[in-house]
């Protein structure tokens, strides 16, 4: 099979682009060769989170690769066979282990059969899907295509020590049935969690009674939580429920912000999905492409698509034979399709 050649600065230029192709190559059995990886970035080429992906990739499909070392800004990766069993990756960081985890999900939900893995490194980092976005959002949707895939965590991890650690259960099929999601549902429920591992209570509480006021919450939709980790941290997932999904938002505590502050960033994002009727999230509509496109079609209506969106666009047609397309339609929200 001829080799792709990817361009890794196109589009946002990070490693999603690598995260995609070695997805997409290790299910339709395609090689590829990437350049210019993360050319966008501050600091250019493979870090341990992107690094423990490719390992991860090359145990599941048995790939032969070249390039794979920290700062490398080329790789080869020659798919070989997928396999199934258990298995361990530990990014050594805070990097993220839902965005590994996501690098070989979709070969394994393909696989033929059942899978265990165990991840280390960083479950709560504010350039990544957080645990619970991928446990309360991005799994269950999942599951509407046909795998089943439960996520346990064990600890978390922030940075800058990471850390945290996860068990992932893999139940297979031989393909993935093709997703509506079109409406939000006629009900949405809210709920406002504020985390804390290594400061005052009095932070989470703060941010809660902002997030409480703004949203309407009453005592009963909102949780402070102080939690262990090795590093200290401050999160805040605020959760909309609806008839037919659940959206989680999170935002990351920084140095030199105040707890109110912090609240009103954390709204950000919750007030443009509530304003909207469209049931998928900007992050989730980005994940959704690869499994709808692996499924050969689905649809389903979102706020306004991220660059993140296209770019993953682009990098699925070059190995897929798929159209994806994306419009606004007249009550703001914007509709994205996937046909063969």
């Amino acid at each position: 099979m001829a080799m792709l050649e990817i361009d890794g600065s196109k589009g946002e230029g990070g490693g999603q682009v690598l995260r995609t192709a070695l997805s997409l190559s290790m299910v339709t059995g395609t090689p590829f060769r990437i350049t210019k990886i993360r050319a966008s970035r501050e600091r250019p080429g493979l870090m341990a989170q992107h690094l423990t992906a490719v390992k991860a990739a090359k145990a599941v499909s048995s790939a032969q690769v070249e390039g794979d070392h920290e700062g490398s800004t080329e790789l080869t990766f020659t798919p070989g066979v997928i396999g199934n069993g258990k298995f361990f990756y530990a990014v050594g960081t805070a990097g993220s282990t839902t965005l590994v985890l996501q690098t070989v999900l979709p070969a394994l939900m393909l696989a033929p059969g059942p899978s265990e893995i165990t991840l280390e490194g960083g479950t709560h980092n504010p350039f990544a899907p957080p645990y619970d976005f991928l446990a309360l959002t991005f799994l269950p949707t999942l599951a509407r295509m046909g795998p089943v895939v439960s996520a346990t965590l064990e600890s978390y991890g922030f940075y800058p020590k990471g850390g945290g650690r996860m068990q992932v259960a893999v139940e297979p099929v031989e393909s993935l049935t093709p997703l509506e999601l079109m409406e939000r549902g006629a009900n949405t429920r809210l709920r406002a969690r504020a985390m804390v591992s290594g400061l005052s209570m009095s932070f989470a509480i703060r941010e809660l009674d902002i997030i409480a006021q703004e949203l309407g919450l009453d005592a009963g939709s909102v949780r402070p939580e102080s939690i262990n980790a090795e590093s200290a941290g401050n999160v805040v997932c605020i959760e909309a429920e609806s008839d037919e999904i659940t959206e989680v938002f999170t935002a990351f505590g920084k140095r030199g912000i105040t707890p109110e502050e912090f609240a009103a960033e954390a709204l950000t994002d919750a007030r443009e999905y509530l304003a909207s009727t469209a049931p998928v999230g900007k992050y989730l509509a980005d994940q959704l492409l690869l499994p709808m496109a692996l499924a050969g079609g689905g649809r389903f209506r979102t706020v306004k698509p991220t660059r993140h969106t296209a770019t993953n666009a682009a990098v699925i047609k070059q190995f897929l034979d798929v159209r994806i397309d994306l419009g606004q339609l007249e009550d703001g929200s914007w509709e994205i399709a996937v046909t063969n």
